[in-house]
C-alpha cells in the first residue's frame, strides 16, 4: 500500500493543489483551481482542532458547522464571520448533509455517533474524517466499511499514529523464532467525574434529543454532559477507544494482524473512584489469534509512578524477548499539531486522487482496531466480581505471561490504595469470534449477551442500516 512517509507528513505545512485528474463517473472531478469544501460536524472540542488545522490548509474552504449545541454553533459561526470566512450553521448533520455545497465532512461527535455520521455521509456522496475509534460496536463499524465502499467514498479514520510504526517484524523472527505473546500498555492518568444526586439539566441551548441520536433517550445522571461521555456505555468505549486503541493498532500493524482474534476475555475495574463512570480505570485485556500470537493489552489511569512499571510493548520469541521497535510508549503517542495536520493533508489528498490507496490510515484498518476495542470492553461488561485469587486463576491459564501482568496490575492498584480483602475485580468470560462473520460463537445465553452488544441498539430514527 502506497503512504506518505511521516517526515513528509511534517514538511508539508499547505495543501498543494495539483493538476486536475480523470476521475470515475461517480465522483466529482476536480480542476487546479478548484477548493474542496468543506464542514466540521462536532466542534466543541476535537473538531475545534480540525476547523483550525483546515484552515491553514490551502485549497481548502471550511463552508459549514455542525452541532447539536446552540451556544457552540454560534460561536463557531460569528468566530468565522469575524475571520472573514463566512459559514452556514447547522444543529442537525441530515440537514447539512443535504447540501450542494459541500464535497466533504470531518467529525469528531461522540463514539456512539461517529459510524451513523459517516453512513449517511457516504449515502449522500460526501467524503469522510472520522475522528477514532471508527465505531461504537462491531457491527457498525463494518456497515461503515460497506458504505464507503458501495458508494465510492474516500473516508480516513482519525489516528494520525497509523502507519507511522510499520511492520510486520521479519530480523527477529529469523533470529528467535516464531512470536508466542506481545504485550502493549497505556498508563493515561484520570480523575473521578464526579457523583451527583439525581438528574441532571443538559446545558442550556442543546438539543440533547439530537445530541442523544442513537444512543437511549436517558435522563442526564452525571455533572458533565461533555467530555464525560467517554466514560458511561451509552454514548463512550471508556480508556481503551479513547486512547488504548493507540497502542492497540500500533501493535496490530506491526503483527501483520488483518483479521480480527479468534477469543478475547478482560478483567478490570473502575477503582476508587466512587462516581457515575461506568468504564473501567485499570483493564487487561488478552487477545488470542489463530494462527498468531496472544496480544496483552494493560490499562491503568491512576498515578503510574505508584507501583511496578509498563513497559512500553514488548515481544517474547520461541528463544527470547525483544522490543516492538518504534511502537507506541506507555504514556500513549498521539502526536502533535504537525501530526493532525499531515494525516488531514493525506486524507484531502486523497479525496482530489480518488484513490483509497493513498489514504495514510484506511478505513478498514480503522475497523479491525476499533473492533478490538470492542471485543475487550463486552467481555469486560459481561463479567463478574471475583477475589484477586480468583481473578489470577482465571487468567493464568494462557501462560505465565498473563499471570505476570496480572501481578503487576494488582500491585500497581495495591500502592494507589485499593485493599483487595475488600475490593474485588471484575472478570470477564473467555469469548470466542468467528473472524469471518465478526460474531461471537456458541449456542449459550451468555453468547446472546455478546453479540447484542457487538450489534448495539439504535433509536429511531438514527439508526445504522442493516443494507446500507
Amino acid at each position: 500500500m502506497k503512504r506518505l512517509t511521516r517526515r513528509s507528513f511534517l514538511k508539508q505545512t499547505a495543501f498543494a493543489v495539483g493538476a486536475a485528474v480523470t476521475l470515475a463517473p461517480h465522483a466529482k472531478v476536480l480542476g487546479a483551481n478548484d477548493d474542496l469544501r468543506l464542514a466540521v460536524v462536532g466542534f466543541r472540542g476535537q473538531g475545534g482542532l480540525h476547523l483550525r488545522l483546515l484552515r491553514e490548509l490551502a485549497g481548502v474552504r471550511v463552508v459549514a458547522l455542525c452541532d447539536a449545541d446552540r451556544g457552540v454553533l454560534e460561536r463557531g459561526v460569528a468566530e468565522a464571520a469575524r475571520q472573514g470566512q463566512p459559514v452556514e450553521g447547522y444543529a442537525d448533520v441530515r440537514k447539512l448533509l443535504e447540501s450542494k455545497n459541500l464535497d466533504a465532512i470531518t467529525t469528531a461527535t461522540p463514539d456512539h455517533w461517529h459510524s451513523l455520521v459517516t453512513v449517511w455521509a457516504c449515502q449522500a456522496g460526501k467524503d469522510v474524517y472520522v475522528e477514532k475509534p471508527l465505531s461504537h460496536n462491531i457491527f457498525e463499524g463494518r456497515q461503515t466499511v460497506a458504505a464507503a465502499q458501495k458508494y465510492h467514498r474516500i473516508v480516513q479514520w482519525g489516528n494520525q499514529n497509523h502507519g507511522r510504526h510499520t511492520g510486520p517484524i521479519h530480523l527477529e523472527r529469523e533470529k528467535l523464532g516464531q512470536i508466542r505473546v506481545v504485550w502493549t500498555s497505556l498508563n493515561r492518568m484520570r480523575q473521578s467525574i464526579g457523583k451527583v444526586a439525581g438528574p441532571q439539566t443538559p446545558p442550556a441551548g442543546l438539543d440533547y434529543d439530537l445530541w442523544t441520536g442513537p444512543a437511549p433517550l436517558l435522563p442526564l445522571t452525571r455533572r458533565n454532559l461533555h467530555y464525560d461521555w467517554h466514560w458511561v456505555w451509552p454514548t463512550g468505549t471508556g480508556e481503551m477507544g479513547n486512547n488504548g486503541i493507540y497502542p492497540l493498532d500500533a501493535a496490530r500493524l506491526q503483527l501483520g494482524l488483518n483479521t480480527l482474534p479468534r477469543r478475547v476475555m478482560s478483567l478490570g475495574g473502575r477503582f476508587l473512584f466512587d462516581d457515575d463512570g461506568e468504564t473501567p480505570n485499570t483493564q487487561i485485556a488478552l487477545f488470542q489469534y489463530e494462527p498468531g500470537p496472544l496480544v496483552i493489552f494493560e490499562l491503568r489511569n491512576l498515578p503510574s509512578e505508584k507501583g511496578p512499571k509498563t513497559s512500553g510493548t514488548k515481544v517474547r520469541y520461541e528463544q527470547g524477548d525483544a522490543g516492538l521497535p518504534g511502537a507506541v510508549g506507555t504514556e500513549g503517542d498521539r502526536g502533535g499539531f504537525s501530526a493532525h495536520k499531515g494525516h488531514l493533508f493525506n486524507f484531502l489528498s486523497a479525496v482530489r486522487s480518488r484513490r483509497e490507496s493513498d489514504l495514510r490510515a484506511p478505513l478498514i484498518e480503522g475497523h479491525l482496531s476499533s473492533a478490538l476495542v470492542h471485543m475487550a470492553n463486552i467481555s469486560y461488561r459481561l463479567g463478574t466480581p471475583c477475589s484477586a485469587a480468583a481473578a489470577r486463576e482465571a487468567i493464568q491459564d494462557r501462560g505465565h505471561e498473563a499471570a505476570e501482568v496480572f501481578d503487576g496490575f494488582r500491585e500497581h492498584l495495591a500502592i494507589n490504595g485499593v485493599d483487595f480483602a475488600k475490593t474485588q475485580v471484575i472478570v470477564g468470560p473467555w469469548l470466542e469470534l468467528d473472524p469471518q462473520t465478526e460474531r461471537f460463537v456458541g449456542s449459550s445465553d451468555l453468547i446472546a449477551k455478546a453479540n447484542a452488544l457487538a450489534r448495539g441498539q439504535y433509536r429511531p430514527p438514527f439508526v445504522v442500516p442493516e443494507a446500507v
